[in-house]
């Protein structure tokens, strides 16, 4: 019999594209969104994509912190500081729910952040199998959006989809739990397509001209027209847009504390801080103005005080990208949705150049009282004990402005915000809505990577640090150059000043007995010092800030010293107290 000669068979595109793990398949889409940075811990149920993460050192660069809270913190502080999105990876059941936390303040504070959680075999969901948690249910509350992903050929879109969302629009936190089957199960792989559109979803609402033009109409008219702007105008890109529009109206502009650095500290029209304990004027003048422009923020009761007793007499525009906040809390006479960067240049446009330097007078005589009864005081308060604010006011001195201030939460935080300087946007990075303790640490290395050629200076409490100063491993094995600064009363000291000024000082579970820091820092390799005398005060902040690698300087501050002004809760905010 003749034998024949056969060809090889065509190979057909499907048989060109390979078969790759779902790993892998995380990694490759990561790699595609352009990450270059990854906070994270190990664990079971997330393991297969760590033993593929052993194969992409050279383009992936994960911080293995010490504990979850920790990394989804640093995440937190990288968005704020790089403008991108952070990138998170933890194991199910407590490494998911460790995350909790963290989520919560990002989804506050719109930051946008991707977070990435194992999970136990898909066969064994439900049946409370080992490390098992539903962490879809417990997360919902707390994310822009979740999924769960049971087979691998879903990872490339849902992450894709993932980062679309948490970036888009009014920025928040997502988080993608991933099987353990569908980590190691191989797919086909043909490429990552990023998401451009997802149906239904519009993360930016139609600006409409009518809204602009009216609002254009009454800030014209206006007589005493004021401005306060949130964090909207950072996360939206619009610093130049937003000072173009406040130098066109002359308008002046006080910020929210997330709304602190879009706007340079030292700017003519920058006149200060709002809410519980902001500036005197900026919160008195609400009361006062007939115009209110709100930009960017979105009405906090640290804020605005009692709704009934808020800007009663102004017509309010509230410009936001997210519909929801519009008529939230304070009712709005003109809402001009959309995006900042694109609705400020159109309000600019509108507007005429007004000279308003009689109201804008009111503010700095208000300055001027202020200073007089508790900025002088604070900065000069005299006696042998050192005040928390001389600290902010000499590290002023030696940064410039030009650093990164991350702070953790409670009195030294209202005062790093009240006289921090800034001449950058992207240089405060506080928990704002949620006001987490121990954030300031974990954020602050986040913040590092973020901003790798800036200063960056971490300022906490002592019961604050306490509460993520394992993390202080994390700076000592990436040799993280992060300048920590404790101010320490010995007191949980902001839950201390309304014990002393709301119940009759009954100190309950507020006195605080700590390490000593100093000595735990060299534990991690990192140099420190205590500081008491205010003659050493400024020697010891330039020894930190010349140091190469990270320091730990703690401050001795008075025990008993209270931050002011404040709006009392329960009061409206034109019944600020100096003392």
């Amino acid at each position: 019999m003749e034998a024949t000669l056969q060809q090889p068979p065509t190979e057909t595109k499907e048989q060109k594209v390979s078969l790759i793990t779902g790993s892998e398949i995380v990694l490759k889409s990561l790699i595609s969104e352009k990450v270059k940075t990854i906070f994270g811990y190990p664990g079971g149920a997330i393991m297969p994509i760590y033993d593929a993460l052993f194969d992409y050192n050279d383009q992936l660069e994960h911080i293995l912190v010490r504990h979850e809270q920790g990394a989804i913190h640093a995440a937190q502080g990288f968005a704020r500081t790089s403008g991108e999105v952070g990138v998170v990876f933890a194991t199910s059941g407590p490494g998911a729910t460790n995350l909790v936390t963290g989520l919560a303040d990002a989804m506050i504070d719109s930051t946008p952040l991707v977070c990435i959680t194992g999970q136990v075999f898909a066969h064994l969901l439900g049946t409370d199998a080992f490390q098992e948690t539903d962490v879809i249910n417990i997360t919902t509350p707390v994310t822009k959006w979740n999924y769960q992903v049971t087979d691998a050929s879903e990872i490339a879109d849902t992450l894709a989809k993932a980062f679309y969302i948490a970036r888009s629009g009014r920025p928040g936190p997502v988080l993608i739990d991933i099987t353990k089957n569908a980590q190691i199960q191989q797919v086909a792989f043909i490429g990552y397509t990023p998401c451009r559109h997802i149906r239904s979803y519009r993360p930016k609402p139609i600006v409409r001209q009518e809204y602009i033009d009216a609002a254009a109409d009454l800030i014209n008219k206006a007589e005493r027209p004021y401005v306060i702007f949130g964090q909207g105008i950072i996360l939206g890109k619009a610093e130049e847009e937003f000072k173009t529009f406040i130098e066109k109206s002359g308008i002046p502009a006080a910020w929210t504390l997330l709304g602190l650095s879009a706007l340079p500290t030292g700017h003519p029209l920058n006149v200060g801080m709002l809410g519980m304990h902001g500036n005197y004027g900026p919160n008195v003048l609400t009361n006062e103005c007939d115009v209110l422009i709100a930009i960017g923020m979105r009405f906090d009761d640290r804020v605005t005080g009692r709704l009934d007793k808020y800007a009663r007499q102004a017509k309010v525009v509230h410009l936001d990208i997210d519909p929801a906040e519009i008529d939230k809390n304070v009712k709005t006479t003109v809402p001009v949705w959309g995006d900042c960067k694109e609705t400020l240049p159109l309000l600019t446009e509108k507007i005429i150049s007004r000279d308003h330097s009689a109201w804008l007078q009111r503010f700095r005589d208000f300055a001027k009282e202020e200073y007089k009864e508790v900025i002088s005081k604070d900065f000069n308060p005299g006696g042998d004990i050192l005040n928390m604010a001389e600290v902010i006011d000499a590290l002023n001195e030696l940064t410039g402005g030009d650093a990164v201030i991350v702070t953790d939460v409670g009195q030294h935080q209202m005062v790093a915000s009240r006289y921090a300087k800034f001449t950058k946007s992207k240089s405060n990075v506080t928990s704002g809505g949620l006001g987490t303790m121990g954030f300031a640490l974990p954020a602050a290395i986040g913040a590092k990577f973020g901003a790798p050629d800036r200063t960056v200076v971490a300022i906490a409490g002592d019961g604050g640090i306490q509460m993520t100063i394992q993390e202080l491993g994390t700076i000592m094995q990436y040799q993280t150059d992060v300048k920590i600064i404790i101010l320490n009363n010995n007191f949980l000291g902001m839950v201390r000043q309304w014990q002393e000024l709301f119940n009759d000082r009954r100190y309950s579970f507020v006195d605080i007995t700590s390490p000593d820091f100093v000595q735990v820092a060299k534990g991690y390799h990192i140099e420190g010092e205590k500081v008491v005398a205010r003659t050493d005060l400024k020697s010891a902040l330039k020894r930190m800030l010349d140091h190469s690698g990270a320091y730990l300087l703690e401050v001795i501050v008075g025990k008993e010293n209270n931050v002011f002004p404040m709006v009392p809760q329960g009061c409206g905010v034109g019944e600020i107290r100096l003392k």
